[in-house]
């Protein structure tokens, strides 16, 4: 039986709600780079976002917040004007209208932003400014791959996932461990403050990407796919089956580092692990809350500091 068969069993399960663990906080202080840096970090809640400041990205404005950092709701659109006066924007699981509600999660996706907007944060990155881009699995990673190729990533609006690996029984998810033992887990650089050691972050089902040719010299991986991953395009969201598409995702993608002009730009193809979540009927922690993604927290204040640092 092919995978795509199996992944049919488990998709109504990897479909179950999920839920913000409001009864996660943040240790009390992680000395990073962003510690104590007062930076004003905007989270994007204007394009129909899955992950918001009071909902799923609660536990991450939280942390962010718990190491001297001032997060505010994004809930306009961008232009010169509204770019001008902002160090750090966030964009996570950003939707089309169109396809907000989850039974519109099939093709075509359409983009999050219009070409004035693309245009605009271009332009702000290429001036100084640093963008966060967060993008899941099919839909959100079609949703911004318009935005995401201004800055040389080519999205692809599928789901990455491990060959060979059942998915958790009790969400449906396919976590994926990165680490710095077998190479798959990239160093950030250094660039001011304190930064610590991280081993191994841990994602929760996302997406993956490439960088174009063009612009590789100003990249740096930071998650690679190491073992056997196929990437599957589906016309639904988590439907699969013998017929769906799917390429190789060898050597993709799930984070990575640029520099685009004067500015920086923080790509990640899963938003989960920048969080803190319960899912499942056992309401299992996945997130920053899991167990094994203890160094997830670290990593996020990391990121941060290296957007920060230029």
């Amino acid at each position: 039986m092919r995978i795509a068969s199996l992944l049919l069993l488990v998709s109504s399960t990897a479909a179950a709600q999920q839920i913000v663990d409001t009864s996660y906080h943040p240790f009390p202080k992680v000395q990073s780079r962003a510690s104590g840096s007062r930076t004003v970090v905007v989270l994007d809640e204007a394009h129909h976002n899955f992950h918001t400041m009071s909902g799923r990205y609660l536990p991450f404005a939280r942390l962010l917040e718990a190491n001297g950092n001032v997060v505010r709701a994004g809930t306009v659109r961008y232009d010169s004007s509204t770019l001008a006066h902002l160090r750090v924007l966030v964009i996570a699981n950003a939707l089309n209208a169109a396809n907000e509600a989850g039974s519109n999660w099939k093709l075509p996706i359409l983009s999050a932003f219009d070409s004035a907007e693309i245009a605009s944060i271009d332009k702000w990155v290429r001036g100084g400014g640093s963008l966060w881009l967060i993008a899941d699995h099919m839909p959100f990673a079609g949703a911004i791959s318009n935005l995401a190729r201004s800055f040389g990533v080519i999205w692809l609006n599928g789901f990455a996932l491990p060959e060979g690996q059942a998915a958790d029984p009790r969400t449906g998810d396919f976590p994926i461990t990165f680490r710095r033992s077998d190479g798959s887990l990239g160093d950030i650089p250094p660039g001011g403050g304190q930064q610590r050691r991280i081993d191994s972050v841990v994602t929760f089902t996302g997406s993956a990407f490439r960088i174009a040719p063009a612009s590789l010299a100003a990249s740096r991986p930071l998650f690679t796919f190491k073992g056997p991953t196929r990437v599957w395009l589906p016309r639904v969201a988590w439907q699969f089956g013998d017929s769906v598409a799917s390429v190789s995702g060898d050597g993709l993608l799930q984070g990575a580092l640029l520099r685009v002009g004067r500015g920086r730009v923080a790509v990640f193809g899963e938003a989960a692990m920048f969080s803190a979540q319960l899912k499942g009927p056992s309401r299992v922690p996945m997130g920053m809350n899991a167990p094994e993604a203890a160094q997830n927290a670290r990593f996020t204040l990391e990121v941060l500091g290296w957007l920060v640092s230029g």
